[in-house]
């Protein structure tokens, strides 16, 4: 009796529709679902960071007065920005050539306009505009500015408007508004306030 009941017990082991055998089945799909659900979750968020690039605003004397968020879309970039400390009025808004922001000189490190080929400047003129134009933007009377902005002619990484070049770029606010016409940079002025684009880290 103590045999065919041994006997009983590892046939019911090796039955491969036991239910200890359906229950170790479910739980291998439910962790290989799981599992797929994280690596999903961790490519879009290591997509998500490759596009998420900032700016931060110096003006003439160093200081720290605002930022910028740069968002990638299938169709160009769109740039928000947040600024402080600045004259009220009009002011001409680009990016600029290089990734460099030196108070000392005027902010000339920058560079002329990003341009990805031999065109003139502004709107209104044949053969414009820079590749890095962009319209005027008005801060309040308390100094503040909130620009949303989008250009359809620059991209992060890839193109001819690439912005990740081997020297970089820059995003520039000048002392006057942009003609839209005058060469080479729109008779706006002084530089007076600038970020480099770089990568959020």
């Amino acid at each position: 009796m103590m045999k065919s009941a041994l006997t009983g017990a590892q046939v019911y082991e090796r039955q491969p529709g036991s239910t200890a055998q359906k229950k170790e089945a479910k739980m291998t799909n439910r962790h290989a679902w799981v599992l797929s659900i994280v690596l999903v979750c961790l490519s879009t968020g290591s997509a998500s960071a490759a596009d998420n690039v900032k700016a931060v605003f110096k003006d003439g004397k160093g200081k720290q007065i605002g930022t910028a968020t740069l968002i990638a879309t299938p169709t160009g970039l769109l740039i928000e920005a947040e600024l402080t400390g600045l004259p009220p009025g009009e002011h001409a808004f680009h990016i600029h050539q290089t990734g460099r922001c030196d108070a000392a000189d005027g902010f000339k490190s920058a560079g002329p306009h990003y341009s990805s080929g031999k065109r003139e400047h502004g709107y209104k003129v044949e053969g414009g505009p820079h590749t890095g134009d962009m319209p005027n933007q008005f801060v309040n009377a308390d100094g503040t500015l909130h620009a949303h902005l989008f250009s359809p002619n620059v991209a992060l990484n890839q193109g001819d408007g690439a912005l990740f070049d081997s020297d970089g770029s820059a995003l520039i606010v000048h002392a006057k508004a942009d003609d839209y016409q005058s060469q080479p940079a729109g008779d706006a002025g002084d530089r007076i306030a600038c970020a480099v684009i770089e990568r959020a880290g």
